[in-house]
């Protein structure tokens, strides 16, 4: 490896510490059950069409994270939903979650400027949908900047990062877990592997992918395998709920407590 590679490879560990440490909002998980929720970033129109209409097969509803300024374009995940696909996801009881309105890089951008497009995105949501409000967030492009978190907390109930794994035992609402579907490597395998472990620990799994179809985008899936991967979710006996309704069932449960 390069000296920049191992450069990169250092500070992007920093940064996830970072954020994993600092400014938490830590809640002990006492469900009884297995939780499974699933999310698709920047919205792309397949993931409603296409995965939703996979999710309605079997009564699931996910959460979905708007970028407002994304509306309508291309993006790299694909076409990006427009204003006439909002009845469809609102009828299907689905979440609308917030993605910043100008998809702000979660590190890199100053708290003061990503809190105004937490803001400009909530104007824009209640313009389209009089009286909707968001009440979950997943933060963009990268793991959150400590005082990124901190800004992040005061406006939804809980916010999504990455990871790669479940949450379990005490989880961070300012920074909690998911699961990239696209860096599984789309292997089922590894995949039924994550549910399983879930299943034993009661944690939460918070799946998140991009466009769903057949000629999905590296931040996608196809429809075969994204069925696979609900179908294995059903069968291992977790409950599965949007992100919003899924948090209230864990704060319903256990405790909260800010550490800033």
């Amino acid at each position: 490896m390069t000296a920049a590679g191992v450069w990169a490879r250092g500070q992007g560990f920093f940064r996830r510490t970072l954020a994993r440490r600092l400014c938490r909002r830590p809640v002990r998980m006492r469900n009884t059950i297995p939780l499974i929720s699933f999310t698709f970033d920047d919205f792309p129109v397949s993931a409603l069409t296409t995965g939703g209409e996979i999710l309605a097969r079997h009564g699931i509803r996910a959460t979905y994270y708007a970028a407002f300024s994304l509306m309508g374009q291309e993006s790299p995940s694909g076409r990006v939903f427009a204003p006439e696909d909002l009845p469809l996801l609102v009828q299907q009881g689905h979440e609308l979650g917030c993605h910043t309105f100008a998809h702000s890089h979660a590190w890199t951008t100053s708290p003061s400027d990503f809190e105004d497009s937490i803001n400009a995105n909530t104007a824009s949501l209640e313009r389209l949908i009089h009286g909707a409000a968001f009440k979950t967030f997943a933060y963009p492009l990268h793991c959150p900047h400590p005082r990124t978190k901190r800004v992040a907390s005061t406006h939804f109930s809980c916010c999504r990062c990455g990871g790669q794994t479940f949450n379990s035992g005490v989880a961070d609402l300012n920074h909690l877990d998911g699961y990239f579907l696209e860096q599984s490597g789309r292997d089922l395998a590894t995949l039924r592997d994550v549910i399983d472990r879930n299943a034993t620990a009661n944690g939460w799994l918070i799946f998140a992918t991009h466009d769903v179809t057949e000629h999905h985008t590296r931040y996608g899936c196809t429809p075969e395998f994204f069925s696979q991967v609900v179908r294995c979710s059903i069968d291992s006996g977790a409950r599965i709920l949007p992100v919003a309704d899924a948090c209230q069932m864990i704060l319903k449960g256990g405790s909260a407590a800010a550490q800033r």
